[in-house]
């Protein structure tokens, strides 16, 4: 037993632990050590082997089939992980090895903890033909019966191709490592051979491509050792599951905290953009921001943060980029947090500053009525505390849509800076007065509509206030909301607009 222990633990053997090492990358038991915490990591099925006997196979045998699973914890919470060892087989999934990683999603469900996987794989082992095939799709089912239910983490720190990447594309979040993970379904030569264009593996499927362009990846980082940190640190902010409550931290920063300089923040010039990552630091605990793709539609900003010690999901427009415009990216990228938070029973912060959609034919040819109604369809089926503060334009479709009140949020404010208007007020005298008095009665409709008064009056925001007493204000609305309940008729589900 000791011997066959030790064996499982060599993985692949020396040699090609040092390939692995000269490529800049950890080995599968390196990187479980680095993301647990120490001496916590308990194996599971550490002796289990492959049964094929094609090919030559039969006498080609290793512990664990390439890819260690168990659990252990992090910070003290429970969590599942598997990582899949590219020094036997390549990490090529046969039969057992998708058994392997199933009966810890599995465990991971009936226990209420998450999932965290480590992808490093070559793709199905080809030799046993469609038996990995099934083992795939039994993997892809438990990724979907998950969903919801537990967070379910991936991190791609090698290839991960084919068919392989529809379980890490069914996940929560997805952590790629620069220069050394891929994920394709076809790879650079299939490419070539059927559409005669030549890619490197990094153009087609790295880290930049994914986490900038694609928008497959959430976060991109420089090496194995960091991505793993900082999985660590992403862990800290989200639930055991969809039953348990969000993690709550001690917290030495006063909910009374005033910031003054949030009272001169928006600019006077309602064309001037500024940093709503500023704004959303200024409020939240610590001044602490975890943004979820960073690099990809910048100009709606997405993460976590803690209130009073508590997780709380960040959604928020960025006058920085495209004048806060929401596109289809922007509403693909906020509207699949937003049902996150929902799922996870993590409270919604919403800061807006959006002048409308993104016009042009690019985004009307392109689906902008069907996607933008992603983030529509997402808001208006959140059940969370939802919290919405207009920072400065909320004009038109847009405002709709950026958690008004009109889709069930449930505390709306507006600062001094807001205009919440169907268009701003050039495009409105011009469409109304047909190109005449265009300077005096612009003048006219900005002095009614250029600020918060009418949507207040009406009702569509519950309070003007100071920017400096935000956090204040939006703690004190978290505490009541802890109890809400919001009772919506049964349905098997409904047809969000995919």
């Amino acid at each position: 037993l000791a011997e066959a222990r030790e064996q499982a633990l060599a993985g692949g053997g020396q040699a090609r632990v040092d390939k692995q090492h000269s490529k800049g990358k950890l080995t599968a038991r390196e990187r479980l050590s680095l993301l647990l915490d120490e001496g916590t990591f308990r194996e599971t099925d550490m002796l289990k082997m492959h049964r094929c006997t094609d090919f030559g196979m039969a006498s080609q045998q290793h512990y664990g089939d390439g890819v260690v699973t168990g659990h252990g914890y992090i910070n003290g919470r429970p969590v599942y992980v598997f990582s899949q060892d590219f020094t036997v087989f390549g990490g090529s999934l046969s039969e057992t090895h998708a058994e392997k990683i199933c009966k810890i999603m599995d465990m991971a469900v009936r226990t209420g903890a998450p999932v965290i996987g480590l992808n490093d794989s070559g793709g199905a082992r080809i030799q046993e033909g469609v038996d990995s095939l099934g083992g795939y799709a039994e993997v892809f089912q438990r990724n979907v019966d998950a969903s919801g239910v537990v967070p379910q983490l991936s991190l791609i720190m090698g290839p991960c191709a084919g068919g392989a990447v529809y379980s890490p594309a069914l996940t929560d979040f997805i952590t790629m490592v620069r220069d050394s993970s891929y994920m394709f379904v076809t790879g650079p030569e299939v490419v070539q051979t059927v559409t005669n264009e030549k890619v490197t593996q990094e153009e087609l499927g790295g880290a930049k491509t994914h986490s900038s362009k694609s928008g497959v990846a959430h976060l991109a980082f420089d090496n194995d050792i960091e991505a793993l940190r900082m999985t660590r640190e992403l862990f800290d902010y989200l639930p055991l599951s969809n039953t348990a409550s969000v993690p709550t931290r001690e917290c030495h920063d006063p909910s009374d905290r005033a910031d003054p300089a949030l009272d001169s923040i928006v600019p006077a010039d309602p064309n001037t953009p500024y940093d709503m990552k500023t704004v959303v630091r200024k409020i939240v605990d610590q001044q602490d921001f975890f943004e979820i793709m960073p690099d990809y539609a910048k100009n709606i900003i997405i993460g976590f943060a803690r209130l009073e010690g508590r997780t709380v999901g960040i959604v928020g427009n960025q006058p920085l980029d495209k004048a806060g415009c929401l596109d289809i990216d922007a509403s693909v990228k906020a509207g699949r947090f937003v049902r996150f938070c929902d799922a996870f029973n993590i409270p919604i912060v919403t800061f807006v500053d959006v002048p409308g959609f993104l016009p042009g034919t690019a985004q009307e040819h392109n689906g902008i009525i069907r996607q933008g109604a992603k983030l529509l369809y997402a808001y208006a089926e959140c059940t969370v505390p939802k919290v919405t503060v207009i920072t400065r334009k909320a004009y038109g479709g847009a405002y709709d849509v950026m958690s008004s009140k009109h889709l069930k949020g449930d505390v709306n404010y507006a600062w001094p800076s807001s205009e919440i208007a169907v268009m701003g007020a050039k495009g409105a005298v011009e469409i109304i007065f047909r190109g005449k008095n265009v300077e005096e009665e612009t003048k006219r409709y900005e002095e009614r509509f250029a600020n918060p008064m009418v949507a207040a009056n009406r009702g569509f925001v519950d309070d003007i206030i100071n920017p400096s007493e935000t956090r204040e204000r939006i703690i004190d609305d978290l505490r009541l909301l802890k109890s809400k309940k919001d009772q919506r008729p049964w349905r098997k589900h409904g047809n969000i607009p995919l």
